[in-house]
């Protein structure tokens, strides 16, 4: 799924235009983008945590010379996934099983 398929999901199941759609999409990147900057944390319970973490600087070693080099500090963005997404690795197989094991002892 890319941007456009994500805001038309969006726009269908808020019933909003796309042009909304992408307004609250687009604000919800940049906000989130600012407050790590900030430091802050973005908690959404059920579906994870942005944050920010920062890397230190150390020194490496170029792969094709092997001579030494410094790389320097970074902090990047991350995601940690709640609950909601921590399940996807269950096999929804096995409960479709079980559902249709159900309806079958029914009739």
């Amino acid at each position: 799924m890319n941007k456009s398929d994500l805001v038309a999901k969006i726009a269908e199941g808020a019933d909003l235009t796309k042009i909304q759609a992408e307004k609250a999409l687009t604000i919800f990147m940049v906000e989130t983008i600012s407050a790590l900057k900030a430091g802050d944390k973005i908690a959404l319970i059920g579906f994870g945590t942005f944050s920010a973490t920062t890397r230190a600087a150390r020194t490496g070693r170029n792969p094709q010379t092997g001579k030494e080099m410094k790389i320097a500090a970074k902090t990047n963005g991350k995601f940690t996934p709640g609950k909601a997404l921590k399940d996807l690795a269950a096999k929804p197989v096995k409960v479709a099983k079980k559902a249709a094991k159900a309806s079958a002892k029914k009739k």
